[in-house]
């Protein structure tokens, strides 16, 4: 079986519902047509992603029961990216849209991987792809906190230094390696959506928003300097054998 006929049947079920809330979005934000576009777009990068890395021999049928609940997290998501390419702040309604649409997002990210446990379905693509996503949205989510002025544009960092991280590895090559895996990651990344999501709400004071998302933002950097550290600390000795 190749990837794209094993990944294929369970994109094209993802598309109505991506579509559905990408509409849902432009109505409510008072956006053209070309706004389903945009999602859309998105939508195609990551099937285009997922067909080559999906690995042909991945356990059960299609995506699996645990990718499938990934992918419709992500077309929850990728319904409401786009909006962090619109310059300056959104109306209030919008702003609870976006709340409650990453929220259902965020519920699932507790039921994929139970269910990967569960069903026997684990595996690191899967891993990788829930990781991916969460990223993405992590860093949609801070852009659309400081187009609203809730806070500066160190709020960035939250969504971006996971690809600062990355990019970093391409010229510590260390820091390319595996790391054991760590509750607290997953529990930082939750932190991290929670204070972006509140920093969104209309009726969050500036103030407030600013010193969640500061509150959150000092963890997240603890995190990645005790897994860099940990990274280099066990990196191979290049002068070694």
């Amino acid at each position: 079986m190749t990837s794209l006929s094993r990944a294929g049947p369970d994109l094209a079920a993802g598309l109505p519902l991506l579509l559905a809330f990408a509409f849902a979005t432009s109505r409510l934000a008072g956006l053209p047509a070309a706004y389903l576009l945009q999602a859309a777009a998105l939508y195609a990068l990551l099937a285009a992603l997922v067909v080559r890395h999906v690995p042909a021999a991945l356990p059960g049928r299609g995506l699996g029961p645990a990718n499938r609940i990934t992918l419709g997290r992500a077309a929850l998501a990728l319904a409401i990216m786009p909006l962090a390419l619109l310059p300056g702040p959104l109306g209030a309604p919008v702003y609870w849209w976006i709340i409650g649409v990453s929220t259902a997002a965020m519920v699932l990210d507790g039921f994929d991987g139970w269910t990967a446990r569960r069903t026997g379905t684990a595996t690191p693509f899967g891993a990788r792809f829930d990781v991916e996503l969460d990223a993405a949205l992590l860093m949609a989510l801070s852009v659309l906190v400081w187009r609203s002025g809730a806070a500066g544009p160190w709020v960035l960092l939250i969504g971006g230094i996971r690809y600062l991280f990355v990019a970093a590895g391409r010229v510590r090559p260390a820091l390319r390696g595996a790391l054991p895996p760590r509750r607290r990651r997953k529990a930082i990344a939750v932190v991290q959506g929670v204070a972006l999501l509140v920093a969104l709400g209309p009726i969050i004071p500036p103030w407030l928003a600013a010193g969640g998302t500061a509150g959150a933002l000092a963890p997240l950097v603890w995190s990645f300097a005790v897994d860099v550290q940990w990274l280099l600390r066990h990196a191979p000795d290049p002068d070694a054998g």
